[in-house]
């Protein structure tokens, strides 16, 4: 997926396969929305960020960003580490943009408090770990059940399918 810069110009490193040419070692961090997104707010969504990273800097020196949207409720946004690492403030800045989009589109990005899942007919849910652990003890959901595990920091991480699979090979097998 090519996408262009605020000027116009194509700029492959972002989007989808802009993450095909980072280094397993790249830094990421997955946000999922509290709910599914309208096609014009992921744009919206999406073109916020692509701005954001072409702009994204640490202490002045321009990082090497790139962002995925997955299952219409995921973005995953991803920094080279091996080119220039983020800093601290250079984070709080990705944070503060997500932090406005979700009072432009009031939806969720932010916390890290849910437990995301695909529910018995495949559709993606999000549930408080109670909630989720509630749903396990009814059998709502088993060990069996696909989980995202958005805890995950590293690009080799989501490539080697840490991300989505059962919750028994997840964190989330606590809750059980």
């Amino acid at each position: 997926m090519m996408t262009r810069s605020p000027g116009g110009r194509p700029s492959p490193h972002r989007g989808d396969a802009g993450l095909e040419d980072f280094p397993g070692s790249a830094r990421i961090w997955i946000f999922g929305t509290d709910r599914a997104l309208e096609a014009r707010e992921a744009e919206d969504l999406l073109g916020s960020v692509d701005e954001f990273l072409q702009a994204w800097a640490a202490h002045g020196v321009p990082l090497r960003a790139a962002r995925t949207w997955r299952h219409g409720r995921f973005l995953i946004v991803a920094v080279d580490m091996e080119r220039v690492p983020p800093s601290g403030c250079s984070i709080d800045s990705l944070v503060h943009v997500l932090r406005d989009l979700e009072g432009r589109l009031g939806a969720r990005f932010l916390g890290n408090e849910a437990v995301w899942y695909r529910d018995e007919g495949g559709v993606i849910q999000r549930a408080s770990r109670p909630e989720f652990r509630e749903l396990a003890r009814r059998g709502g959901v088993t060990p069996h059940s696909v989980v995202f595990d958005n805890s995950i920091t590293a690009l080799s991480e989501l490539r080697a399918g840490r991300w989505e699979g059962p919750a028994s090979e997840r964190w989330h097998a606590a809750l059980f």
